[in-house]
């Protein structure tokens, strides 16, 4: 501890010197306004579309049947499309998606590739597949059946008109097509079939089916970037008319609503239905699991015809299957009902069961209290394997062993993929962002809001936590040559999981909890959602609404979390303690005369030789200053403070009394972002206050600042970031006194890890203690 004079007015004066920066431009706190794009009449500088903001509007009118023998779908379609822009369009642009199948893919051709000592069946097996699953297109014809000239380039289809589609225009056009379904079990793929060895049927989640209209708007003008793979879809707003003929015994579900429920269904599973739409409860059973397994027997040869309609949606997606259960619940959302429902083969039971459609409802539930009201009439949960989201229905994984028991990781992976895609209807099926650029855009913002949804779904959430900083701490700390900024191209991402899901939701956690509170930010995020719901929001949009709705400036905080591979290392480097000195002599003399006595100034001093010094010796060479005592108090000590007290105001002496410890604290940030510096101040009687510094503290000099902080207790710990906050990937240097934290190891004697799960193991410990309990009483 210090002790400093108290001079003038008796206050501590600090003085903040800003660190020299030859080039402002690496200025953390610099503004965003070269990365984003000029406002303009589109799109606003608030956030909010314009006044002369326009999208474009593609309806279909579609055929379509299963060839449940070959796998094969097979589809015809009328597409009208509304030139709603200011231009005129000369050709349209169709994504043939199925093509990323197709024998002569991109997708197969860039893959990565590389032979190991062991290889695969599998792997050996996909790279001598011949498979043929792209689009082959029977004809393109206009109104009057007049053909079209076209030219499929890979993943997209250029469309030439016979004359110009003037704005206000429309143009419509029939395309016939067909293709293999894949197995995407096998061969991976967003949709496609799964094989049932057992009963030899099969189930399909079929999506990316048809030729979709690509987005013409002011940001991108044609959006007709390939898809390969991995950034998926920019698809355009319209209305369905969708007929999808199948098996006699299969049971389908759809985006939309189904339009002839008395020829598909029986009566009693229509008294079913409108049983489920009655209750708000809990899921009633339709399809029956004993009914299903009766229909997985023997195959159908008659086909029905299910008719679905849709409004308002930027895509079409459906399940057709013999093996499906199906079960359904009502669901208020605001005074309108909404039908939860799902569909699974008996072996996703019990889990299914008991858990999908619950896990529908409760996500309508939690997004529309933090978005808007869900808009659609149904919300659908497929079993398929997978986890892939499309308007009104999403396929979804996780099954139990074959003897009913699953592992907690298989729980909550399967409601938290519900809730994910299920949340997908939200972002971006109807806050219709670019998924092609940009997938932080939806998985970013969907992982946030799902990982609110996991909480409120049980507290102690048992699967992967969506959002907390701790869970990003890893990934962050990785060598920033294998990373990648949020702010990458869908296509380009290293890291892809954490980079596009994880980091941009933690990134949203940290700015709800941390930065802004959870009033500002719900607020600001449920204004963006209303903003752009039905319409295709860019990142800046995103950006620009936050700052506006919320009236904050965090320019900082995107360039750091989202344009950078920075991540968050702030160290306390420094305390210095210090007490004002009194300048009372009786207090300040024993004191200096102590510390000194503690504390002397030669430490580790030592004669050279041990004989007694000259002073000791010859007495004749001291003088006053050999014998003066400078810690003993005088009158004029004393005069002297009695003047300098008479100078004081009664404030000032209350101040000088008051005994403050007062702590200068220096942070280092050594990871480059920026972030606020969250303290607590542990004291020696076992209390604890808590200081809360915004992030601006780094404004003038980003790499080290001071700060300091007064108490009348003495501080006997300091912790920087105690609740773990802000993802600080190096938690040891932020602790005063330093704490060390030892790694933590394993000791394996090599012993085969159980197989069992923990249901299976309980069970089996509770059957032997009944066996132990009946054998006791005979």
């Amino acid at each position: 501890m210090k002790r400093i004079p108290l001079l003038g007015l008796c206050l501590l004066v600090f003085q903040l010197v800003q660190a020299q920066n030859p080039n402002l431009n690496y200025n953390k706190f610099k503004q965003l306004k070269e990365e984003w794009p000029t406002p303009n009449a589109y799109r606003t500088a608030s956030g909010a579309p314009g006044h002369e903001y326009y999208q474009q509007q593609a309806d279909y009118v579609m055929d379509i049947e299963i060839d449940d023998i070959n796998q094969i779908l097979r589809g015809e379609e009328t597409i009208t499309y509304y030139n709603q822009s200011p231009d005129v369009l000369t050709y349209l642009w169709v994504q043939l998606d199925q093509n990323v199948r197709a024998k002569d893919s991109d997708t197969y051709k860039i893959r990565e590739n590389s032979l190991r000592d062991q290889m695969g069946f599998s792997q050996i097996e996909q790279l001598h597949s011949e498979f043929d699953g792209g689009n082959k297109i029977d004809f393109v014809k206009d109104a009057e059946g007049n053909d079209l000239t076209y030219v499929i380039n890979k993943t997209m289809m250029r469309v030439n008109l016979p004359a110009p589609l003037n704005p206000g225009e429309m143009f419509t056009f029939s395309i016939k097509w067909w293709y293999n379904i894949n197995d995407h079990v096998n061969q991976g793929g967003r949709s496609g079939y799964e094989y049932f060895a057992e009963d030899g049927n099969y189930m399909y989640n079929i999506a990316q089916f048809f030729p979709r209209m690509a987005v013409y708007n002011d940001v991108e003008g044609w959006q007709h970037k390939q898809f390969l793979g991995r950034g998926e879809f920019a698809l355009v707003f319209g209305d369905y008319d969708v007929k999808i003929t199948v098996p006699a015994d299969h049971a389908v579900s759809s985006t939309g609503t189904l339009q002839n429920p008395k020829e598909v269904l029986t009566k009693t599973q229509r008294n079913r239905y409108a049983e489920a739409q009655k209750n708000f409860e809990d899921p009633v059973v339709i399809i029956t699991q004993e009914e299903a397994a009766e229909n997985e027997k023997e195959a159908a040869t008659d086909k029905k015809t299910w008719h679905f309609k849709a409004e308002n949606v930027r895509d079409f997606a459906f399940a057709t299957s013999r093996k499906f259960i199906w079960d359904a619940m009502a669901v208020d959302i605001n005074g309108e009902t909404v039908m939860a429902m799902s569909m699974y083969p008996k072996e996703g039971n019990p889990l299914w069961g008991q858990y999908s459609t619950r896990a529908v409802a409760h996500t309508l539930r939690v997004y529309s209290r933090f978005t808007f009201d869900y808009p659609y009439p149904v919300a659908w949960s497929i079993d398929g394997s997978m986890g892939m989201e499309y308007p009104m229905i999403c396929f979804n994984y996780g099954r139990p062993e074959k003897d009913g028991t699953y592992t907690q990781r298989t729980k909550y992976g399967h409601i938290g993929v519900i809730i994910h895609e299920v949340g997908h209807n939200y972002f971006p099926m109807i806050v219709n962002s670019d998924e092609r650029q940009w997938t932080w855009m939806d998985e970013g913002l969907n992982s946030f809001v799902q990982g609110i949804a996991q909480q409120e779904w049980e507290e102690n959430w048992g699967g992967r936590k969506r959002g907390i900083p701790a869970e990003i701490v890893d990934y962050m700390k990785m060598d920033k040559s294998r990373l990648s900024p949020i702010m990458t191209n869908s296509e380009s991402i290293w890291n892809f999981g954490n980079n596009a899901y994880a980091k941009p939701a933690t990134a949203l956690f940290i700015l709800r909890e941390t930065i802004m509170g959870r009033e500002l930010f719900d607020m600001a995020f449920r204004e963006y959602s209303q903003r752009w719901m039905f319409k295709h929001p860019t990142p800046t949009d995103f950006f620009r609404t936050m700052e506006d709705a919320s009236g904050i400036d965090l320019d900082w905080f995107w360039r750091g979390w989202f344009y950078s591979t920075d991540n968050v290392d702030i160290s306390l480097s420094d305390v210095q303690w210090y007490k004002v000195n009194t300048q009372n002599p009786d207090i300040e003399k024993p004191l200096a005369k102590k510390r000194m006595e503690e504390e002397p100034y030669y430490i580790g001093y030592e004669r050279f030789a041990a004989e007694e010094s000259l002073l000791d010796k010859d007495k004749d060479i001291a003088d006053f200053y050999n014998s003066y005592d400078p810690f003993k108090v005088t009158i004029l000590d004393r005069q002297y403070y009695e003047r300098y007290l008479a100078n004081l105001s009664d404030e000032q002496k209350a101040l000088l009394e008051a005994g403050y410890n007062y702590y200068e604290l220096t942070f280092e940030n050594k990871g480059g972002l920026v972030m606020p510096i969250i303290l607590d101040f542990v004291f020696t009687d076992g209390t604890s206050e808590q200081k809360r510094i915004p992030a601006e503290i780094w404004r003038l000099n980003h790499e080290e600042v001071s700060k300091v902080f007064y108490f009348e207790k003495e501080v006997k710990e300091i912790i920087l970031d105690p609740r773990v906050e802000t993802a600080d990937v190096d938690r040891s240097n932020n602790y005063w006194p330093e704490r060390r934290q030892p790694s933590r190891f394993e000791l394996f004697r090599g012993r085969q890890r159980n197989s069992e799960n923990l249901m299976q193991r309980m069970r089996r410990a509770e059957q032997m203690e009944n066996a132990g309990n009946s054998s006791g009483g005979n």
